[in-house]
Protein backbone atom coordinates (compact mmCIF):
# COMPACT_ATOMS: atom_id res chain seq x y z
CA UNK A 1 0.00 0.00 0.00
CA UNK A 2 0.60 3.29 -0.98
CA UNK A 3 0.93 5.46 1.86
CA UNK A 4 2.62 9.00 0.49
CA UNK A 5 1.02 11.95 1.44
CA UNK A 6 1.37 13.22 -2.44
CA UNK A 7 -1.30 10.86 -3.13
CA UNK A 8 -4.51 12.12 -5.31
CA UNK A 9 -7.73 12.49 -3.65
CA UNK A 10 -9.13 10.24 -5.93
CA UNK A 11 -6.44 7.35 -5.06
CA UNK A 12 -7.37 8.28 -1.14
CA UNK A 13 -10.49 7.54 -2.23
CA UNK A 14 -9.96 4.22 -4.31
CA UNK A 15 -7.67 2.84 -1.41
CA UNK A 16 -10.92 2.96 1.11
CA UNK A 17 -12.99 2.06 -1.15
CA UNK A 18 -11.38 -1.16 -1.75
CA UNK A 19 -9.86 -2.35 1.58
CA UNK A 20 -10.64 -5.03 2.88
CA UNK A 21 -12.58 -3.57 5.88
CA UNK A 22 -13.92 -5.32 8.64
CA UNK A 23 -17.55 -5.52 8.44
CA UNK A 24 -20.11 -3.30 10.51
CA UNK A 25 -23.11 -5.13 12.59
CA UNK A 26 -26.50 -5.41 11.50
CA UNK A 27 -27.32 -1.19 12.96
CA UNK A 28 -24.02 -0.47 11.25
CA UNK A 29 -22.47 1.14 14.63
CA UNK A 30 -20.43 -1.69 15.97
CA UNK A 31 -16.98 -3.25 14.21
CA UNK A 32 -17.05 -7.27 13.98
CA UNK A 33 -14.23 -9.37 13.66
CA UNK A 34 -14.49 -10.68 10.42
CA UNK A 35 -12.54 -14.05 11.45
CA UNK A 36 -13.89 -14.36 14.90
CA UNK A 37 -17.52 -13.03 14.58
CA UNK A 38 -17.57 -11.06 17.53
CA UNK A 39 -17.17 -7.53 18.26
CA UNK A 40 -13.70 -5.98 18.01
CA UNK A 41 -10.62 -6.52 16.12
CA UNK A 42 -8.16 -9.41 17.19
CA UNK A 43 -5.70 -9.28 14.78
CA UNK A 44 -2.97 -6.61 16.30
CA UNK A 45 -1.41 -6.54 13.11
CA UNK A 46 -4.59 -5.46 11.20
CA UNK A 47 -4.06 -2.49 8.99
CA UNK A 48 -7.87 -1.26 8.94
CA UNK A 49 -6.99 1.18 11.16
CA UNK A 50 -3.86 2.63 9.39
CA UNK A 51 -6.09 3.04 6.02
CA UNK A 52 -8.39 5.19 7.79
CA UNK A 53 -5.95 6.71 9.42
CA UNK A 54 -3.72 8.11 6.68
CA UNK A 55 -6.51 8.95 4.42
CA UNK A 56 -7.77 11.24 7.31
CA UNK A 57 -4.44 13.16 7.22
CA UNK A 58 -3.56 12.73 3.49
CA UNK A 59 -6.88 14.40 3.13
CA UNK A 60 -6.31 17.35 5.52
CA UNK A 61 -3.31 18.01 3.99
CA UNK A 62 -4.89 18.02 0.74
CA UNK A 63 -7.63 20.32 1.88
CA UNK A 64 -5.89 22.88 3.41
CA UNK A 65 -5.73 24.71 -0.02
CA UNK A 66 -9.50 24.10 -0.73
CA UNK A 67 -11.76 21.41 -0.16
CA UNK A 68 -14.15 21.33 -3.33
CA UNK A 69 -12.50 17.87 -4.60
CA UNK A 70 -12.64 16.47 -1.49
CA UNK A 71 -16.24 16.88 -0.98
CA UNK A 72 -17.12 15.07 -3.63
CA UNK A 73 -16.34 12.26 -1.27
CA UNK A 74 -19.91 12.55 0.72
CA UNK A 75 -21.59 11.40 -2.72
CA UNK A 76 -19.30 8.41 -2.87
CA UNK A 77 -21.15 4.68 -2.88
CA UNK A 78 -18.78 3.58 -0.33
CA UNK A 79 -19.32 4.04 3.50
CA UNK A 80 -16.08 4.28 4.32
CA UNK A 81 -15.21 6.88 1.32
CA UNK A 82 -17.94 8.85 2.46
CA UNK A 83 -17.54 8.27 6.70
CA UNK A 84 -13.88 9.39 6.43
CA UNK A 85 -14.50 12.35 4.45
CA UNK A 86 -16.89 14.22 6.71
CA UNK A 87 -14.14 13.72 8.85
CA UNK A 88 -11.74 15.35 7.09
CA UNK A 89 -14.07 18.15 6.18
CA UNK A 90 -14.93 18.68 10.24
CA UNK A 91 -10.94 18.93 10.89
CA UNK A 92 -10.97 21.49 8.43
CA UNK A 93 -13.87 23.13 9.67
CA UNK A 94 -14.85 23.23 6.22
CA UNK A 95 -18.27 25.36 6.34
CA UNK A 96 -18.96 24.92 2.31
CA UNK A 97 -19.81 22.04 2.82
CA UNK A 98 -22.71 22.29 4.87
CA UNK A 99 -25.61 21.69 2.91
CA UNK A 100 -24.52 18.14 2.04
CA UNK A 101 -23.37 17.57 5.77
CA UNK A 102 -27.02 18.19 6.62
CA UNK A 103 -28.68 15.93 4.24
CA UNK A 104 -26.61 13.18 4.80
CA UNK A 105 -26.74 13.53 8.58
CA UNK A 106 -30.78 13.20 8.01
CA UNK A 107 -30.44 10.42 5.17
CA UNK A 108 -27.57 8.66 4.96
CA UNK A 109 -28.47 5.21 5.39
CA UNK A 110 -25.39 4.23 7.61
CA UNK A 111 -25.34 4.69 11.30
CA UNK A 112 -21.73 5.34 11.05
CA UNK A 113 -21.82 7.86 8.45
CA UNK A 114 -24.87 10.23 9.70
CA UNK A 115 -22.81 10.05 13.32
CA UNK A 116 -19.93 11.31 11.40
CA UNK A 117 -21.77 14.25 9.90
CA UNK A 118 -23.02 15.84 13.27
CA UNK A 119 -19.43 15.24 14.81
CA UNK A 120 -18.29 17.70 11.45
CA UNK A 121 -21.39 20.45 11.87
CA UNK A 122 -20.24 20.46 15.55
CA UNK A 123 -16.88 21.21 14.70
CA UNK A 124 -17.87 24.00 12.75
CA UNK A 125 -20.06 25.68 14.47
CA UNK A 126 -22.59 25.47 12.09
CA UNK A 127 -25.74 27.73 13.58
CA UNK A 128 -27.59 27.13 11.41
CA UNK A 129 -27.64 23.47 11.86
CA UNK A 130 -28.96 23.68 15.20
CA UNK A 131 -32.85 23.47 14.08
CA UNK A 132 -31.73 19.86 12.46
CA UNK A 133 -29.60 19.08 15.23
CA UNK A 134 -32.49 19.19 17.44
CA UNK A 135 -34.79 16.83 15.60
CA UNK A 136 -32.09 14.31 15.24
CA UNK A 137 -31.77 14.79 18.98
CA UNK A 138 -34.90 13.94 20.06
CA UNK A 139 -36.60 11.84 16.63
CA UNK A 140 -33.52 10.00 14.95
CA UNK A 141 -34.08 5.87 15.37
CA UNK A 142 -30.30 5.49 16.65
CA UNK A 143 -29.22 6.32 20.27
CA UNK A 144 -25.49 7.12 19.05
CA UNK A 145 -26.79 9.77 16.06
CA UNK A 146 -29.04 10.90 19.22
CA UNK A 147 -25.62 11.22 21.64
CA UNK A 148 -23.74 13.12 18.62
CA UNK A 149 -26.20 15.68 18.17
CA UNK A 150 -26.34 16.39 21.67
CA UNK A 151 -23.35 16.89 21.91
CA UNK A 152 -22.84 19.00 18.49
CA UNK A 153 -25.46 21.29 19.86
CA UNK A 154 -23.73 22.36 23.34
CA UNK A 155 -20.69 22.80 20.97
CA UNK A 156 -22.23 24.99 18.40
CA UNK A 157 -23.69 26.84 21.30
CA UNK A 158 -20.89 27.50 22.94
CA UNK A 159 -18.48 28.28 20.04
CA UNK A 160 -15.89 25.49 21.18
CA UNK A 161 -15.48 24.13 17.68
CA UNK A 162 -12.43 22.36 16.22
CA UNK A 163 -9.09 23.76 17.17
CA UNK A 164 -6.08 25.06 15.18
CA UNK A 165 -4.19 22.70 17.33
CA UNK A 166 -6.21 19.41 16.45
CA UNK A 167 -5.10 20.26 12.65
CA UNK A 168 -1.83 20.86 13.08
CA UNK A 169 -1.86 17.47 14.73
CA UNK A 170 -3.36 15.89 11.98
CA UNK A 171 -1.16 17.82 9.13
CA UNK A 172 2.08 16.36 11.18
CA UNK A 173 0.96 12.79 11.55
CA UNK A 174 4.01 10.60 10.57
CA UNK A 175 3.22 6.86 10.19
CA UNK A 176 7.00 6.48 10.24
CA UNK A 177 6.93 6.39 14.18
CA UNK A 178 3.69 4.16 14.36
CA UNK A 179 4.32 1.01 16.57
CA UNK A 180 8.31 1.92 17.06
CA UNK A 181 8.05 1.72 21.02
CA UNK A 182 8.29 -1.61 22.85
CA UNK A 183 8.72 -3.06 26.18
CA UNK A 184 11.98 -3.02 27.95
CA UNK A 185 13.08 0.42 25.50
CA UNK A 186 12.97 3.74 26.49
CA UNK A 187 9.31 5.64 26.55
CA UNK A 188 9.57 8.63 24.01
CA UNK A 189 8.75 12.08 26.09
CA UNK A 190 5.65 14.09 25.21
CA UNK A 191 4.14 17.62 25.55
CA UNK A 192 0.59 17.26 25.77
CA UNK A 193 -1.98 19.57 27.08
CA UNK A 194 -5.02 18.69 29.48
CA UNK A 195 -8.53 19.66 29.55
CA UNK A 196 -7.55 23.15 31.32
CA UNK A 197 -4.45 23.90 28.57
CA UNK A 198 -1.60 23.03 30.85
CA UNK A 199 1.19 21.28 28.89
CA UNK A 200 2.57 17.96 30.78
CA UNK A 201 6.29 16.32 29.86
CA UNK A 202 6.52 12.60 30.62
CA UNK A 203 10.22 13.52 31.35
CA UNK A 204 9.40 15.80 34.24
CA UNK A 205 8.64 12.62 36.02
CA UNK A 206 12.25 10.83 35.00
CA UNK A 207 14.19 9.42 38.30
CA UNK A 208 10.84 10.41 40.32
CA UNK A 209 8.16 8.34 39.63
CA UNK A 210 5.85 5.14 38.36
CA UNK A 211 3.97 6.58 35.26
CA UNK A 212 0.88 4.80 33.90
CA UNK A 213 -0.66 6.43 30.69
CA UNK A 214 -4.54 4.58 29.99
CA UNK A 215 -6.25 5.79 26.27
CA UNK A 216 -9.62 5.91 26.93
CA UNK A 217 -11.95 5.82 24.32
CA UNK A 218 -14.57 8.80 24.59
CA UNK A 219 -17.49 9.89 26.81
CA UNK A 220 -20.11 7.58 26.04
CA UNK A 221 -18.06 4.47 26.82
CA UNK A 222 -19.42 3.41 30.12
CA UNK A 223 -15.92 1.46 30.93
CA UNK A 224 -13.84 4.23 30.74
CA UNK A 225 -16.25 5.77 33.32
CA UNK A 226 -15.44 2.57 35.46
CA UNK A 227 -11.84 3.22 35.00
CA UNK A 228 -12.11 6.67 36.13
CA UNK A 229 -14.21 5.62 39.38
CA UNK A 230 -11.40 3.30 40.28
CA UNK A 231 -9.11 5.95 40.11
CA UNK A 232 -11.07 8.18 42.13
CA UNK A 233 -11.28 6.05 44.53
CA UNK A 234 -7.71 4.52 44.51
CA UNK A 235 -5.82 8.22 44.44
CA UNK A 236 -3.95 7.57 47.85
CA UNK A 237 -3.03 3.83 46.83
CA UNK A 238 -1.42 5.16 43.55
CA UNK A 239 0.27 8.05 45.71
CA UNK A 240 1.68 5.67 48.01
CA UNK A 241 3.14 3.47 45.31
CA UNK A 242 5.11 6.83 43.86
CA UNK A 243 2.65 6.34 40.45
CA UNK A 244 1.76 9.07 38.32
CA UNK A 245 -1.58 8.35 36.14
CA UNK A 246 -2.59 9.87 32.84
CA UNK A 247 -5.54 9.49 31.14
CA UNK A 248 -5.32 9.99 27.30
CA UNK A 249 -8.03 10.65 24.78
CA UNK A 250 -7.53 11.19 21.12
CA UNK A 251 -9.97 14.06 20.97
CA UNK A 252 -9.79 17.98 20.59
CA UNK A 253 -10.66 19.93 23.64
CA UNK A 254 -14.18 19.81 23.24
CA UNK A 255 -14.44 16.49 23.79
CA UNK A 256 -11.80 15.75 26.17
CA UNK A 257 -14.00 18.20 28.38
CA UNK A 258 -17.11 16.64 28.08
CA UNK A 259 -15.34 13.35 28.89
CA UNK A 260 -14.00 14.51 32.49
CA UNK A 261 -17.14 16.59 33.43
CA UNK A 262 -15.85 20.05 32.49
CA UNK A 263 -18.83 20.58 29.94
CA UNK A 264 -22.28 19.34 28.97
CA UNK A 265 -23.31 16.09 30.89
CA UNK A 266 -24.88 14.09 28.34
CA UNK A 267 -28.28 12.16 28.74
CA UNK A 268 -26.30 8.81 28.59
CA UNK A 269 -28.47 5.59 28.66
CA UNK A 270 -26.10 3.21 30.31
CA UNK A 271 -25.96 5.27 34.07
CA UNK A 272 -28.63 7.58 35.58
CA UNK A 273 -26.60 9.00 38.04
CA UNK A 274 -24.92 12.31 37.82
CA UNK A 275 -21.37 12.47 37.15
CA UNK A 276 -19.73 15.98 37.17
CA UNK A 277 -20.56 16.52 40.69
CA UNK A 278 -18.14 13.68 41.49
CA UNK A 279 -15.84 14.34 38.78
CA UNK A 280 -15.17 18.27 39.90
CA UNK A 281 -14.19 17.14 42.96
CA UNK A 282 -12.39 13.83 42.54
CA UNK A 283 -10.46 13.50 39.69
CA UNK A 284 -6.82 14.13 40.68
CA UNK A 285 -4.88 13.23 37.86
CA UNK A 286 -4.40 15.06 34.36
CA UNK A 287 -6.54 13.63 30.99
CA UNK A 288 -4.46 14.63 28.17
CA UNK A 289 -5.63 14.96 24.43
CA UNK A 290 -3.71 12.94 22.37
CA UNK A 291 -4.56 14.85 18.95
CA UNK A 292 -4.90 12.51 16.11
CA UNK A 293 -3.59 9.67 18.16
CA UNK A 294 -0.06 10.99 17.40
CA UNK A 295 1.74 9.72 20.34
CA UNK A 296 -0.29 6.75 21.15
CA UNK A 297 0.10 5.44 18.05
CA UNK A 298 3.80 5.10 18.60
CA UNK A 299 2.83 2.67 21.65
CA UNK A 300 -0.17 1.19 19.23
CA UNK A 301 -2.56 2.45 20.38
CA UNK A 302 -4.13 2.67 16.78
CA UNK A 303 -6.22 5.51 16.12
CA UNK A 304 -9.48 5.00 14.58
CA UNK A 305 -8.82 0.55 14.73
CA UNK A 306 -12.58 -0.25 14.91
CA UNK A 307 -16.06 1.19 15.35
CA UNK A 308 -18.01 1.44 18.93
CA UNK A 309 -21.42 3.29 19.47
CA UNK A 310 -20.65 4.56 15.94
CA UNK A 311 -17.81 6.33 16.24
CA UNK A 312 -14.31 4.77 15.00
CA UNK A 313 -11.77 5.15 17.89
CA UNK A 314 -8.56 3.94 19.32
CA UNK A 315 -7.29 0.70 20.84
CA UNK A 316 -7.56 0.74 24.64
CA UNK A 317 -4.28 0.70 25.50
CA UNK A 318 -2.19 0.76 28.96
CA UNK A 319 1.50 2.04 29.39
CA UNK A 320 3.13 1.25 32.57
CA UNK A 321 6.98 3.38 32.44
CA UNK A 322 9.22 2.69 35.47
CA UNK A 323 11.03 5.79 37.11
CA UNK A 324 14.32 5.38 34.53
CA UNK A 325 11.87 6.22 31.98
CA UNK A 326 11.71 2.09 30.10
CA UNK A 327 8.43 0.92 28.98
CA UNK A 328 7.76 -1.78 31.30
CA UNK A 329 4.08 -2.62 29.53
CA UNK A 330 2.20 -2.03 26.72
CA UNK A 331 -1.31 -3.71 26.78
CA UNK A 332 -3.07 -2.91 23.05
CA UNK A 333 -6.45 -3.97 23.56
CA UNK A 334 -8.31 -6.14 21.36
CA UNK A 335 -11.88 -4.82 22.11
CA UNK A 336 -13.50 -2.80 24.63
CA UNK A 337 -12.84 -4.04 28.31
CA UNK A 338 -10.18 -6.50 27.78
CA UNK A 339 -7.21 -4.54 29.29
CA UNK A 340 -5.96 -4.72 32.73
CA UNK A 341 -8.27 -2.92 35.65
CA UNK A 342 -6.90 -0.09 37.60
CA UNK A 343 -6.58 -2.25 40.01
CA UNK A 344 -4.40 -4.87 38.26
CA UNK A 345 -2.10 -2.30 36.93
CA UNK A 346 -1.24 -0.89 40.37
CA UNK A 347 -0.83 -4.71 41.46
CA UNK A 348 1.57 -5.06 38.33
CA UNK A 349 3.83 -1.84 39.71
CA UNK A 350 4.08 -3.11 43.26
CA UNK A 351 4.92 -6.68 42.22
CA UNK A 352 7.04 -5.74 39.21
CA UNK A 353 5.75 -8.75 37.28
CA UNK A 354 4.41 -6.92 34.08
CA UNK A 355 2.98 -10.45 32.10
CA UNK A 356 -0.68 -9.60 32.04
CA UNK A 357 -3.16 -12.09 30.35
CA UNK A 358 -6.71 -11.11 30.12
Amino acid sequence: MNYLSDRSIPQVFNELATHPFHPLNNKCSRTIERTLDGDGIADLNDTDWMVRTLAVRDLVRKGINGTEEIEKGLLHPSMHVRQVTAKVLGILSARNAVDQLELMAKNDSITMVRSEAIIALGQMESKRSLNLLRTLKENDPSRDVRHQSELAIYQIENQMGVTPKNLSAWLALDQETFNTVQAGKPAPDFNLEDTEGKSWKLSTFRNDRWVVLIWIFADWCPVCHGEFHDLMEMQEDFKNAGVAVFSLEMHDTYRGRVMVGKELEPDYWFSKDSFIDAYTRKIWWPHLLDRAGAYGARFGADLLAFAVNSEYINRPTTVIIDPAGKVRLIYRGKYWGDRPTIRQTLEMIRSQQFNFQP
